[in-house]
């Protein structure tokens, strides 16, 4: 490797990081968060079998799972104006990601809330709880402890698709990447580089996610033994 090309990589390597905390970063949090609501929601609805709403939210997850998220950007971003509905780069972002993270994790809470055993929801109804009670004190957070592993996937993978922005003008990691590289032309160094930002961030969130699924299995362990 040459004295020009390390020269390139240090100089560009604050260049790619700082849009990923102030970018990358923050788009994942706030994604995530509103698509963690979302598919409580839907989940809840579907676990409910609330007829007309249970087939709005089965609509909803067949739309969303069934198009490209690359797609569903450039629709909000560049095809919503046609109808009179301009949005910034960065909410509509945040919007396509939410609405997309959250089918898919409404499938994942759905699945977590099936695995609770109906005896408990049935103790929990015979004891007097509503079905608000039921699911608050019995349901979710047995379910929760079961959807984080693949809640916390979910997370990993958005924080490598929000290099997806890019194509909606978010300044984001990859985007800053892409400009070095307009200004440099040594592509392959520097979109190792940045892939090895990504890797960083996602390898920083499994450590998270590992030591949360300790603390999950610990607590699980500590209320049987209470029960």
């Amino acid at each position: 490797m040459t004295e020009r090309l390390w020269g390139i990589l240090i100089d560009s390597f604050p260049k790619i990081l700082l849009p990923g905390l102030r970018m990358t970063i923050p788009l994942t949090v706030i994604a995530f968060s509103l698509a963690m609501v979302i598919a409580v929601v839907v989940a809840l609805i579907q676990f409910a079998h609330v007829k007309v709403l249970t087939q709005l939210a089965r609509f909803y997850i067949w739309v969303i799972r069934g198009t490209p998220l690359l797609v569903q950007l450039f629709v909000v971003y560049y095809g919503l104006p046609k109808v009179s509905i301009v949005m910034n780069a960065f909410p509509a972002a945040v919007l396509v990601f939410s609405i997309n993270e959250g089918a898919y994790c409404a499938e994942t809470m759905r699945g977590a809330l099936e695995s609770v055993p109906v005896g408990q929801i049935e103790a929990g109804y015979c004891a007097g709880l509503s079905f608000v009670q039921v699911m608050r004190r019995i349901v979710l957070p047995q379910a929760l402890r079961t959807a984080f592993p693949p809640l916390s996937n979910s997370l990993i993978s958005m924080v490598k698709d929000t290099s997806l922005a890019a194509n909606i003008t978010v300044t984001e990691m990859f985007m800053a990447t892409q400009r070095v590289v307009a200004r440099t032309y040594e592509p392959l160094a520097l979109y190792l580089e940045v892939a090895l930002i990504y890797l960083i961030f996602s390898t920083l969130l499994t450590w998270l996610q590992r030591a949360g699924e300790k603390k999950l299995s610990a607590y699980g362990v500590k209320e049987a033994r209470h029960a």
